[in-house]
């Protein structure tokens, strides 16, 4: 039965202003980040929605990098996310590949456990973890924060690359070992250039966990100002007096944090969603 276009133009229109609305609803939060950001600070104490402030106080920016070490701060996090990089580009793609491809003895027994690790809360690990590193003097530096990413600790990347080569067709990686490559080589010259799609999705997934993540730096670099990441220099500011600490300079230093974040999304968006639901569709 053919469907009225009428009816289908009407669903539609409902569909799309029910999402229009869920959007607007969702973009408050931030645009009022924004607004709080950009207001002076007797405006942030009146009991009103203004989404455009008057006047507009851009001069918050410029204060804040004088009232804060913004830039070690960021030079903190960017170690963390350089780790974390390296770590979903390289050790992650070479466990993916060999739980995809090569067949070596307890090969699904392995993977089971990694999947595993998945189901067990960080909590749980915490604890022993904090010990470990305490015993061997690695607290107070960026140890504990570093080596685990470089080693590709994240077992969800690992199953995503695994999952995407494996979609990659036989006849393929047979061809490439026919002409002489070894593992290595499949894995450099035929894999990795064909995994784009899943390599920008977990390098998105990485760049945000390691950008945001407060809890592991709040535990392991402790009161040392000079190792603070962006998010512990933030969650500083708040609970002490001054024009330093008021809501609006706050809500400034958020901006600073969320702008990478948009940015990022905005232009691997696609790749996120491609490389995300890739796995399989090589096939066949």
């Amino acid at each position: 039965m053919i469907e009225d276009p009428r009816v289908r133009a009407f669903r539609h229109f409902v569909i799309y202003m029910i999402l229009t609305a869920g959007a607007f609803v969702m973009m408050v939060p931030l645009m009022w980040t924004v607004s709080t950001s950009l207001k002076t600070r007797d405006k942030i104490t009146i009991r009103q929605l203004e989404l455009i402030p008057d006047p507009v106080a851009w001069e918050n920016y410029p204060r804040l990098f004088e009232m804060r070490p913004i830039g070690i701060y960021t030079r903190n996090t960017m170690i963390i996310v350089a780790a974390a990089l390296f770590g979903a580009w390289v050790p992650c793609t070479l466990a993916g590949y060999a739980f995809a491809r090569i067949a070596f003895p307890g090969r699904n027994i392995f993977f089971g456990i990694l999947l595993a690790t998945m189901m067990l809360p960080y909590v749980v690990r915490l604890i022993p973890l904090f010990l470990f590193f305490d015993e061997i003097g690695w607290t107070r530096t960026f140890g504990p924060l570093v080596l685990p990413r470089l080693l590709g600790h994240n077992a969800f990347y690992i199953f995503l690359y695994r999952q995407f080569f494996r979609g990659i067709p036989e006849d393929i990686y047979d061809s490439a070992r026919i002409d002489g490559c070894s593992e290595f080589g499949v894995w450099w010259r035929i894999f990795m250039p064909m995994s784009r799609p899943v390599l920008a999705a977990v390098s998105i997934f990485a760049f945000s966990f390691a950008w945001n993540d407060f809890l592991n730096p709040l535990i392991y670099l402790g009161p040392n100002k000079e190792l603070w990441t962006l998010a512990l220099g933030l969650n500083g500011m708040r609970g002490f007096e001054g024009e330093d600490s008021s809501l609006n300079m706050i809500m400034t230093f958020s901006m600073l944090m969320i702008i990478p974040m948009l940015v990022v999304f905005y232009f691997g968006q696609k790749h996120l969603i491609s490389g995300v639901t890739a796995q399989g569709s090589l096939k066949g």
